[in-house]
């Protein structure tokens, strides 16, 4: 089976993801990059496609390769500052996922928490004075998000990504 590792990521942490998709698949991987509005991924039969969560779906660039995709089978993964809710990485992927035309099919999927820039912090402790219940829970989701992804994280993916290709390929 060949695959193609597609992400998008703002502060690496989508792309350290990838990268354990990119390693474990080998050769199997004929493609390996950072999205762009328009690409050509080859005679790839499964495309990972990895992005970082923006308001709850995924950003433009790759909302428009999601739209332009025809007939792949597709492994939706990423990473969002806010998690620990398998509930709400449901709904991120099931809102990601309608982006794709009807001629894919979407067959695995799996998302962690990723960290979030300091600007982020600095943002949530300036509410402190407006909203102070609301800035400490936002405080410690982020505080939580510092060590994700990890090695934990990334063996998940793989785990799944690698169940998820022996499904198809039986």
């Amino acid at each position: 089976m060949k695959c193609a590792v597609i992400y998008s990521s703002n502060t690496g942490n989508t792309k350290y993801l990838a990268e354990a998709l990119k390693e474990q698949l080998g050769k199997q991987c004929i493609f390996f990059g950072d999205v762009k509005e328009e690409m050509e991924i080859g005679e790839a039969d499964l495309i990972f496609v990895g992005f970082w969560t923006d308001k709850g779906g995924c950003q433009e660039k790759m909302t428009q390769f999601l739209q332009n995709l025809r007939g792949k089978k597709v492994f939706l993964f990423g990473t969002a500052g806010f998690g620990q809710s398998q509930t709400y990485f449901d709904k991120i992927v099931s809102h990601v996922a309608e982006y794709l035309d009807a001629s894919n099919t979407v067959v695995g999927s799996w998302m962690c928490q990723g960290r979030m820039p300091m600007a982020v912090r600095a943002r949530y402790e300036g509410m402190k004075k407006t909203d102070p219940q609301k800035a400490m829970q936002m405080i410690e989701n982020f505080d939580r998000a510092m060590d994700h992804p990890n090695l934990e994280d990334r063996k998940g993916l793989v785990d799944k990504a690698m169940e998820t290709v022996k499904q198809i390929t039986q």
